[in-house]
């Protein structure tokens, strides 16, 4: 990472909205010369009145400001990193083929859904290092708490995906939260991290477990704050490439109660995929606030295309001021007698 500030498109396809706007302004400009060159030869004059110069500039304008806002120009500049030591939080998604079940064919599949959202609370912890693993008959760690929240997003959705890696025995049902309780044990927090959050986006859909033993574990010590994310509708099968739903796959219909169940086991909280506030409030709130130290240079990026639509609305101002001007209606005058 260098120390210069760089200029860069976000999405640089939404240029191409320029391109539409041009194209017909092209088109009339030339057909303006067209018939500028058959009325000299024709020895014509030019017709008095037509579009100023000013108001097809205008209109130019609009549609070139509003383009060049649709492919999000920013500035990325170096900043100091501020990481807080005294906190750390872990996000486990459930990568059994159970997470490959959807609403239809084609629909987003709950483990899609559940990377959406762990990008999404992993956003809302600002400073706190996360990490990222998954969780089928075993719990193993992609990426270890860091602060990089690109780092981050990339794991989640590149580098995990449905049974990726296997799980250890062949099962019908190949998913057990036994498992998380190695987090509290194996290393996956740093010792300095005293505050420590567990995030696991699941269907729930696991085999039977202790939930109490579980719960011993995860409060030992430290003590790691539990946070259960259901992804979970009802319908919802694992459908073939061929589009037909797989006959070995039953949705487990007291999925949501289990979780609440290991939540209550835990003192954690458990939430549907539809309640990510809730989740990111309690998050937050686990975590609580700390002190934080200079760790690294990131780059920060500054948006201008608030700015850049917001200059638009100039040229639009100036293409609306003819029609205001000509809508006022004039009182007549009173004759005094």
């Amino acid at each position: 990472m260098t120390g210069t500030t760089s200029f860069t498109f976000l999405t640089p396809l939404g240029g191409l909205l320029v391109l539409a706007a041009l194209l017909p302004l092209a088109g009339l400009v030339l057909a303006g010369r067209r018939v500028a060159a058959a009325r000299a030869r024709l020895g014509l004059e030019r017709p008095s009145g037509g579009a100023p110069r000013a108001t097809i500039a205008a209109l130019a304008a609009v549609p070139v400001l509003l383009g060049l806002a649709a492919a999000q120009p920013a500035l990325r500049a170096p900043e100091t990193a501020r990481v807080r030591t005294d906190a750390q939080a872990m996000f486990v998604l459930d990568t059994s083929r159970s997470m490959l079940a959807a609403a239809s064919p084609g629909a987003p599949s709950r483990l899609a859904r559940a990377q959406r959202a762990a990008v999404r609370l992993r956003s809302a912890l600002g400073d706190v290092p996360a990490g990222a693993g998954t969780l089928t008959d075993r719990a193993l760690p992609n990426l270890l708490p860091i602060a990089d929240t690109a780092a981050f997003d990339a794991t989640v959705e590149r580098a995990i995906g449905i049974e990726r890696p296997p799980p250890q025995e062949v099962n019908v049902n190949a998913t057990t939260l036994e498992p998380l309780s190695e987090l509290a044990t194996q290393g996956y927090y740093s010792a300095s991290a005293r505050r420590r959050l567990l995030v696991v986006l699941t269907d729930g859909e696991s085999r039977s477990y202790d939930v109490g033993a579980l719960g011993r574990a995860l409060r030992a010590g430290p003590g790691v704050s539990l946070i259960l994310v259901h992804f979970w509708q009802p319908g919802e099968r694992v459908y073939r490439p061929s589009g037909r739903p797989e006959a070995a796959y039953f949705p487990h219909e007291e999925s949501r109660r289990e979780l609440d169940r290991l939540a209550g086991a835990t003192q954690g909280a458990s939430f549907g995929e539809d309640e990510l506030d809730a989740a990111e409030a309690r998050a937050r709130s686990e975590l609580g606030s700390g002190k934080t130290v200079a760790q690294g240079i990131r780059p920060h990026t500054i948006p201008l295309a608030p700015y850049i639509a917001a200059a638009s609305l100039l040229p639009l101002a100036f293409l609306l001021r003819p029609l205001r001007n000509g809508s006022r209606l004039t009182r007549p005058r009173r004759s005094g007698k």
